[in-house]
């Protein structure tokens, strides 16, 4: 399939299986909003049920504390639940 032709999941998909990035660098790169390019991620994910592939996903973590434990580890917190920190990367994805 040419890329002029693939849906912006199946772009997102094939950037995936190339390099690790976070939600806001895909939401710059295919000109949307972070919170669609996480719910482009998470279809993704669905997508990849018995394909042999799967989603990885490298969780938010506090810049300062190092506190990684996050409930929802697909979505960047506002702060650090530890240490209140507002320096919490965000989590990034790849597939493989």
């Amino acid at each position: 399939m040419r890329e002029a032709d693939a849906t912006t999941r199946e772009r997102i998909a094939d950037r995936l299986r190339g390099e690790t990035l976070s939600a806001s660098a895909l939401a710059a790169e295919f000109d949307v909003t972070t919170d669609t390019a996480l719910t482009h991620v998470e279809h993704v994910a669905k997508s990849l049920d018995g394909t042999g592939e799967q989603l990885l996903v490298a969780p938010p973590e506090c810049r300062d504390c190092g506190f990684s434990d996050f409930d929802d580890p697909a979505n960047r917190p506002s702060r650090c639940p530890e240490c209140k920190s507002e320096a919490v990367a965000e989590p990034s994805f790849r597939i493989e």
